[in-house]
C-alpha cells in the first residue's frame, strides 16, 4: 500500500514511518511546513525534513500552510499525494488525531496512528532506537540546558517527577524534537552548529549546519 506519513522531522512522526516500513508499505513523506507556531505541526528546524529525507532515501513533498487553513492544506496535500493510507505520530492529541481521522475518511482512505496510548516504556525503546535531540521546550522544570541535547532514555523517568507533570512523549506542547537518526536511515546527520533562543520559560534549538555521514 502507498502511504503518506506526516512527517515532522520528530521522534514520533520517524516511529511512524519506521512502523510502516515494517509493514511492507511503500512511504512517502508528507512535510506540511506552517509559517508559525502551531497545534497540528511542528514548526523549528522544519526546513531540516529535505536532509532527512535523503538520509532515509525516501521521497518528501512539502507544503506550506496556515493556521487558517491547515486542514484543509493537508487534505489536498495527501489528494496530490495519490496515497491509500494516512500514518502519523500522535500518541494523545485527540485534537490532533480527530482532525486527521476525519479528513482520512473523508479521502476514503486509511488513517494508522502505531503509536496512539503508547506508554513511557515504549518511549524508553524509541528512545533506544533513534538519535533524538530537543529542539523546543516550553513548560516548567525544562530549563535552557535542554536544548540541544540528547534525549535519552534514562530521562524519561526523570521527566516523569516534574511537578507539574508533564506529557514526557512533548505532544502537549511540552517541547519538539529533531531526529539525526533511525534504524531506517541510510545516513545519520551530524548536527554541526546550534543557535540557542531562550526568552522566560520558552527557548528552541535552531540548527544552523549540518551534514550526512556514512554509517
Amino acid at each position: 500500500m502507498k502511504i503518506a506519513a506526516l512527517y515532522s522531522g520528530g521522534k514520533d512522526s520517524n516511529y511512524a514511518v519506521l512502523w510502516a516500513l515494517e509493514q511492507g508499505h511503500e512511504v512517502v513523506l508528507v512535510n506540511m511546513q506552517p509559517q508559525e507556531d502551531s497545534m497540528m505541526f511542528h514548526h523549528p528546524n522544519i526546513k531540516w525534513c529535505e536532509m532527512q529525507s535523503e538520509a532515509m532515501q525516501l521521497p518528501i513533498k512539502t507544503f506550506k500552510t496556515t493556521h487558517e487553513t491547515e486542514l484543509e492544506d493537508l487534505k489536498n496535500a495527501l489528494i496530490d499525494t495519490d496515497c491509500e493510507g494516512l500514518v502519523t505520530g500522535a500518541v494523545a492529541s485527540i485534537y490532533q488525531k480527530s482532525r486527521i481521522d476525519k479528513i482520512a475518511n473523508d479521502l476514503g482512505i486509511e488513517a494508522f496512528s502505531p503509536i496512539w496510548h503508547k506508554d513511557s516504556h515504549f518511549l524508553k525503546h524509541m528512545l533506544e532506537i533513534m538519535e533524538v535531540y530537543f529542539v523546543a521546550v516550553s513548560a516548567q522544570g525544562l530549563e535552557r540546558e535542554w536544548l540541544a541535547k540528547r534525549y535519552l532514555p534514562q530521562h524519561v523517568d526523570n521527566l516523569l517527577k516534574l511537578n507539574p507533570p508533564i506529557n514526557v512523549f512533548l505532544e502537549g506542547g511540552e517541547g519538539e524534537t529533531f531526529v539525526a537518526d533511525a534504524p531506517f536511515f541510510k545516513k545519520r546527520i551530524e548536527i554541526d552548529k546550534w543557535d540557542i533562543r531562550w526568552e522566560n520559560i520558552c527557548g528552541k534549538a535552531i540548527i544552523e549546519q549540518a551534514h550526512l555521514v556514512d554509517k
